[in-house]
């Protein structure tokens, strides 16, 4: 399938977005359409349990709830609505799923077309809180539509539904499914209606009732029938509201809506980009702003933590976090694009804790799943309120915050928390024990030592936090913590000629043995040489303990398999780096399928070689591309394509709390950030410039090989040669926050000669840590 660029592409971002990359080889995207920040969407339903896989070969349905790039198996599909020109012998999605051709599909921001093996073609629209499908018929058939209340993706078991005929238009009910990772049921409340009343209704599987096939049909006169379908998690009149947005309007009309939408999110960025260049990055930048969720109905109303239900007054509730992975590249990009959304962002987390009386890990819905492991939250929020997203709230967030790093939730609370504190402030770290019971999916002992990383991390965060708040005594106490990743560090681990690692601590303070840098245990979704740079609050404390800068710098030539990639970088980084999404363990090289090691890249610039991360991140960059399986491993809500925007842009926030972006050569020559406030950071790179590898593509589709590797070409590594700020030689590696959300003009001198890469490199120039090192 390949749509061809129309002129417009080549300067409008909503026409250069391809949905369907990241929908292959578990990047676990959706095609279908969203507008930005939505609650509900249309997509298509598959066998693969993100929804869709772009390989799949029948099409059940089209689902109005899902979740972007995520890895756990119950990620919606709700209120499965299916075109049929006949009803089927068996009312199983499973067995009435049809055919479809990628011949004429479309996938762009707020649009999704595709035609059917039935011979009916099939758009797709949204509002914030409907999901619209218009499907034109074969002349002479009868129009049949399928809404299939008991069915949602695969691994979605539907626990309950419930549907009713409510006029000759409208139908409305219930789903109840299980929540992401293993939580906990949840009820979708929904209304669909049609643009023209239906002439006969039928039910399969009675009205109401448990687990089971469930669902109405209707017939039409011949014609095309467009329906809209409204969901909430608050009740049926929540539903029945909601669908006021899209009520009385044309699918033409809503689409346009949509994609106006799009055009104004989307052209918060401009780049100096073409062909496949300009389409993964606005794809990139695209799947960023589809979360989080908008979580409240159309008159404020949403149902908290406490299962009750609460009003917005003048504010947007959003929900869905994703903490362990958005704390990292996802949250600063929105706070930088969207000051604003990161506000109500920073609202809803806090109203969470007030109305469940904790922070949450990773919140679905209304109810907190336990789902990975660390204190995500506190980087998390530390990161809004250093963005300014935390103003008048400052007070309430440190208390929570302060909370989640002292105390531990009581065993009736559904939160988690940091329950690996006990040990942890008592011995300053979390202990390995594989058979600590646990509330939902995961648990910090059973991950003991990158829980005490992530503690450590987080803790050194809200150290600054608390320092500017006046809270001296936390301020002290926090940011000695903030080094606790020492108590684990064991000088006597050697592996591939490099000694001293990270290593788990039993709850007695004993060794965990037998132990290998490259295994699993102690370390979540990682091994010790990934999380050993899970130390960026304290670098030169890390490279004391791993022999001085020379010997740090050699480690990372290892990690990265440095030489090998200078020589060519589309193939060391497919053969050397990237393994199976899932394959997190027995690897000793950087993941960059994976979040525990995503700035590592940056780790050479604050040891003293900033020309090395430029090379390791323009090698990073061909693992994105310009196909279906082009987001590399799951996308995690945004997570790594927030990751490709930063690194293309030229810099990336990599210490939680200090507000600084370390920068890089940048990947285009030239970049523009319209912000909120009306000034503009603007980013230019003079030189020897890549302007494009694919530049001469014409496809916004999946217009490259299968592999993913054919559109990127030759690969060029360009390194920084010089840096100015608004029109001064700027030495520091990095930029703070305050310098470029004022409007900025960051100017790059680029070399292909590394040896002409001195920018950055004097003792003074690596940003200040919080440590004195030692």
């Amino acid at each position: 399938m390949v749509i061809p660029v129309t002129a417009d592409a080549r300067t409008d971002p909503v026409a250069s977005v391809n949905t369907f990359i990241g929908s292959k080889d578990d990047g676990n995207t959706f095609p279908g359409a969203a507008v930005p920040f939505g609650m509900a969407h249309s997509s298509p339903i598959g066998a693969h349990y993100a929804g869709w896989r772009y390989d799949d070969p029948a099409i059940r349905g089209f689902g109005h709830f899902f979740l972007s790039g995520a890895g756990c198996g119950e990620q919606g599909g709700l209120v499965s609505i299916l075109p049929t020109t006949g009803l089927p012998a068996v009312f199983d999605h499973r067995r009435y799923g049809v055919a479809y051709s990628h011949e004429g599909e479309v996938g762009r921001p707020g649009y999704f077309r595709v035609r059917l093996g039935s011979g009916i073609t099939v758009e797709s629209t949204a509002t914030t809180r409907t999901g619209v499908e218009r499907f034109t018929f074969p002349d002479g058939a009868v129009p049949h539509v399928l809404v299939n209340v008991g069915q949602a993706n695969d691994k979605e078991p539907v626990s309950g539904s419930s549907v009713r005929v409510v006029d000759d238009r409208t139908l409305a009910g219930t789903v109840t499914a299980q929540a992401f990772c293993g939580g906990r049921p949840y009820t979708t409340y929904f209304t669909t209606t049609f643009d023209r009343p239906f002439v006969r209704t039928g039910n399969w599987g009675g009205a109401e009732g448990g687990e089971g096939l469930r669902g109405q049909w209707v017939t039409f006169a011949e014609g095309p029938v467009t329906a809209m379908t409204a969901i909430s998690h608050v009740d049926a009149r929540g539903a029945a509201g909601n669908l006021a947005e899209a009520r009385g309007k044309s699918f033409d009309e809503l689409r346009a809506a949509a994609q106006k939408l799009w055009a104004r999110e989307l052209g918060s960025v401009e780049v100096d980009a073409v062909g496949d260049d300009r389409v993964v990055f606005y794809t990139a930048l695209y799947h960023v702003l589809l979360q989080p969720l908008t979580g409240n109905d159309v008159d404020g109303r949403y149902r908290g933590f406490d299962d009750e239900v609460h009003t917005a007054d003048g504010w947007t509730y959003y929900e869905y976090y994703s903490l362990w992975d958005t704390y990292r590249a996802h949250n600063q990009l929105l706070a930088l694009l969207r000051p604003d959304r990161a506000k109500d962002v920073a609202r809803s987390v806090l109203a969470i804790h007030e109305q469940g009386g904790w922070l949450p890990r990773w919140a679905y819905a209304n109810q907190e799943t336990n789902t990975m492991t660390g204190d995500p939250v506190t980087p998390f929020l530390v990161d809004l309120w250093r963005f300014g997203a935390l103003q008048g709230l400052e007070d309430r967030a440190y208390a929570a915050l302060i909370q989640n790093a002292t105390e531990v939730p009581p065993a009736a609370s559904q939160f988690e928390g940091r329950v690996g504190n006990p040990s942890y402030l008592a011995n300053g770290f979390v202990q390995f024990d594989k058979n600590f019971p646990k509330k939902g999916q995961d648990v910090d002992p059973h991950h003991g030592a990158s829980a005490t990383l992530e503690y450590a991390l987080a803790d050194s965060s809200l150290s600054i936090m608390a320092q500017a708040l006046g809270h001296e005594g936390d301020a002290v106490a926090l940011r000695q913590r903030g080094l606790n990743y020492r108590v684990l560090w064991d000088d006597s681990v050697g592996d591939r000629g490099f000694t001293g690692f990270p290593r788990p601590k039993l709850a007695d303070g004993k060794w965990l043995q037998p132990f290998t840098p490259q295994g699993q245990d102690g370390f979540h979704e990682g091994t010790a040489w990934q999380y050993q740079w899970l130390v960026q609050q304290d670098v030169p404390g890390l490279v004391e303990r791993m022999g001085g800068a020379e010997r740090a710098a050699a480690r990372l030539d290892d990690f990265f398999a440095y030489a090998d990639l200078v020589a060519d970088p589309a193939r060391t980084v497919r053969e050397k780096w990237v393994v199976g999404p899932y394959d997190y363990y027995d690897q000793f090289r950087y993941n960059p399928n994976n979040e525990p090691d995503l700035h590592a890249p940056w780790m050479y610039t604050l040891v003293g070689q900033p020309w090395k991360t430029s090379a390791v991140v323009r090698a990073a960059q061909t693992l994105f591309v310009n196909a279906p399986n082009g987001v590399t491993g799951n996308d995690d809500l945004g997570t790594m394509s927030a990751w490709y925007v930063f690194s293309a842009l030229g810099f990336y926030p990599v210490t939680p709390g200090t507000g600084q972006f370390v920068l890089h050569a940048p990947r285009f020559g030239r970049a523009v950030v319209h912000l909120e406030s009306g000034r503009d950071i603007e980013i230019s790179a003079a030189g020897d410039v890549v302007r494009s590898d694919a530049a001469g593509s014409d496809a916004v589709g999946d217009g490259v090989a299968a592999d993913g590797v054919a559109g990127d070409g030759e690969v060029k590594l360009r390194y920084v040669k010089g840096v100015e700020l608004g029109g001064v030689p700027h030495e520091r590696v990095w930029v703070d926050y305050e310098a470029l959300v004022g409007g900025a003009r960051l100017v790059f001198e680029l070399t292909e000669d590394p040896g002409e890469a001195t920018w950055g490199t004097r003792p003074g120039d690596a940003p200040p840590s919080l440590y004195a090192g030692g």
